[in-house]
């Protein structure tokens, strides 16, 4: 999901140089451009089952498992952003949590048993945006975790780019964190699965800054996998986040490779993209290829998946953080299978693809095959009324004490949940904490003399939680609960905007490339408008209703504005707020939050939920 990617935690000053140091030449040198065979580690269950004493049948079911947008999400996510919507026999839908590694890991090496040939697959940003658990340390503990959980391969997403290229390559290789070191005793080794990034590339050298692509082997059978993000990853990262580098588009670059690892024989293909759909219901359990009107898929992965060459059999998706198990026909007009399993590890899939050892190519179906009496992909919940795999349980409780000190510490208090991430109304009542927690802070003339705050809804990572996350009681916002709204750490800007600049990033929330998906901006207190979504672009945003304190906005007098960092670049298709002038640079919007909920409650006076009555929405 787009959001505003940036450091978590190291001096700015130290990351100012090392960003202009962090040329992307040191990884093309440590990753070569090709493929690495990736041979099965520890997914050998049941060896000797249907191979190996008797003479293989002409087809193999290869299990293919798949989950995307971990995020760092080791720990079961909290509140609504834990659950996963299930539609009942009845029609009603259920809220069932789900998620946490120590599930995910249960579930998908119960999901391996019996299938001698069993690969596992994830669509992108498994690390980025991550609550402080991993992102205090970089992500490091969620790559250990992936590399417990036998993760073969996954590709990279755009928040694999929040810290840059170099520090990519650093998860990918190993080695110490170049400004805070080693953690613990021991070196990082880095992620000893590939990360794919076929259509991310050196501007100077032209190269793919890691492997295009990867070819799993075992027993004669050979799958290839090809990883790409969405081609727009620029437009929602920060700029040194992507410094260096090209993205190209995910189509014409899969074709590219597919064709490649066809002529080295690799007939049967998937491909890993990071960028997805949203299915026409939230359940996981919706069927994707019901046809009645409305059904179906929409957005981004539908024109890729149909623009991708038939050499690819099946497509993992993510980034969209929807479940969805769809059948989209190919360009030849054969079925091909589409999936993604929501996010933070609450859902996976299982998708058989039944390999043809003569054609060395996968036989092609729908999701559903006509008489078989399961389906070939499903998604699956991550339940937590499993048993936890211990191994994780140990490595969370290790990771967990080094980042206590920080973690535990009370912030502030709440009298309910506050809904950031799990509100699905365009004004969130966190956007608008978060959006008021800016204004106050950089109003202050010698701060900024900011008169309105704009906060994007992406960069809202969860929900503040009533209940306790741990021992701190009900109503208490620790660091690490406000860690996890905010991961990261953007400083704060405040800038002069004209009012008819503001009035045209109003305008951009659902216009130009946001118009099909509309990103609105939180808004603090003091600003209000109406929102007519029954209009189209611009003309949703009803220009005479746009008031600040209660007087219109004059489009040729200039207004203070403070924003963080990524949205003061132009971020998220809001060209308008990347024209400001004057700009100050202030603490960070995690500081600016923290200082917010200190000043504003306590634990006789916690701080209730806000309205969210900013802007009028006419649907």
């Amino acid at each position: 999901m787009s959001a505003t990617p940036q450091k978590n935690r190291v001096p700015r000053r130290v990351l100012a140089a090392a960003a202009g140091l962090a040329t992307v030449g040191a990884l093309v040198a440590a990753m070569p451009a090709g493929a690495q065979e990736r041979h099965d580690h520890g997914h050998d269950h049941g060896h000797g089952h249907g191979h190996g004493h008797h003479k293989p049948g002409r087809t193999v079911d290869v299990q293919l498992l798949s989950f995307n947008d971990l995020h760092g999400n080791l720990e079961p996510p909290a509140g609504s952003a834990g659950t996963v919507n299930e539609t009942q026999a009845d029609g009603t839908v259920k809220a069932i949590p789900a998620g946490g590694i120590e599930y995910l890991a249960s579930s998908l090496r119960t999901a391996r048993k019996g299938h001698p040939y069993s690969i596992t697959a994830a669509g992108g940003d498994m690390v980025g945006a991550s609550p402080l658990l991993s992102g205090l340390f970089h992500d490091e503990p969620t790559i250990e975790a992936l590399n417990k959980i036998d993760l073969d391969v996954t590709s990279v997403g755009n928040h694999e780019f929040d810290e840059g290229a170099t520090e990519l390559a650093r998860l990918q290789n190993g080695g110490c964190h170049p400004v805070e070191g080693c953690y613990e005793k021991k070196k990082f080794k880095g992620a000893d699965f590939p990360y794919l990034a076929a259509n991310v590339t050196n501007e100077k050298t032209g190269k793919p800054i890691l492997k295009p692509y990867t070819v799993w082997k075992k027993n004669g059978v050979k799958i290839g996998f090809i990883g790409v993000t969405l081609e727009g990853t620029p437009n929602i990262v920060t700029a040194n986040g992507v410094k260096g580098l090209k993205f190209h588009d995910e189509i014409e670059t899969i074709n590219k490779y597919a064709k490649e690892l066809d002529r080295q024989g690799v007939k049967s293909i998937v491909a890993l993209i990071h960028e997805g759909g949203m299915p026409a219901s939230t359940s996981y359990n919706y069927d994707c290829d019901s046809s009645g009107t409305g059904d179906g898929i929409s957005g981004p992965i539908t024109d890729i998946a149909k623009g991708i060459t038939p050499k690819v059999d099946a497509l993992v998706t993510g980034h969209t953080h929807q479940a969805y198990v769809c059948t989209i026909p190919d360009p030849a007009g054969n079925p091909r299978m589409v999936t993604s399993a929501s996010s933070f590890g609450k859902l996976y899939t299982d998708t058989t693809l039944t390999y043809d050892r003569r054609t060395k190519d996968i036989v092609r179906t729908s999701v559903k095959s006509a008489g078989a009496k399961n389906p070939k992909s499903a998604n699956h919940i991550v339940s937590r009324d499993q048993p936890k795999a211990n191994d994780m349980t140990a490595l969370i409780a290790r990771w967990n004490t080094l980042a206590a000190p920080i973690s535990n510490r009370p912030q502030g208090y709440i009298t309910a949940d506050i809904n950031g991430r799990g509100s699905t109304a365009p004004e969130k009542p966190l956007g608008d904490l978060i959006a008021d927690a800016q204004l106050e802070g950089l109003a202050p003339a010698d701060k900024g003399g900011a008169v309105v705050a704009f906060m994007n809804p992406g960069g809202i990572r969860a929900d503040l939680v009533h209940k306790a996350s741990g021992s701190e009681g009900d109503g208490v916002v620790t660091y690490g609960e406000s860690f996890t709204v905010q991961p990261f750490t953007n400083m704060m800007n405040v800038v002069d905007l004209t009012g008819a600049q503001l009035v045209e990033a109003l305008q951009q929330q659902v216009s130009g490339s946001n118009e099909a998906s509309p990103k609105i901006l939180q808004i603090s207190k003091g600003l209000t408008y109406t929102l007519d979504m029954t209009k189209k672009g611009a003309a949703r945003v009803v220009t005479d209703t746009i008031k600040l304190n209660g007087e219109a906005i004059d489009p040729a007098k200039s207004y203070r504005v403070a924003m963080n960092e990524f949205l003061a670049g132009g971020g998220d298709g809001f060209a308008a707020l990347g024209q400001g002038t004057n700009k100050l640079v202030g603490p960070s919007d995690l500081d600016v939050f923290n200082a917010y909920l200190a000043a504003h409650s306590s634990a006789a006076a916690p701080l209730a939920p806000p309205a969210a009555d900013r802007i009028t929405v006419i649907q």
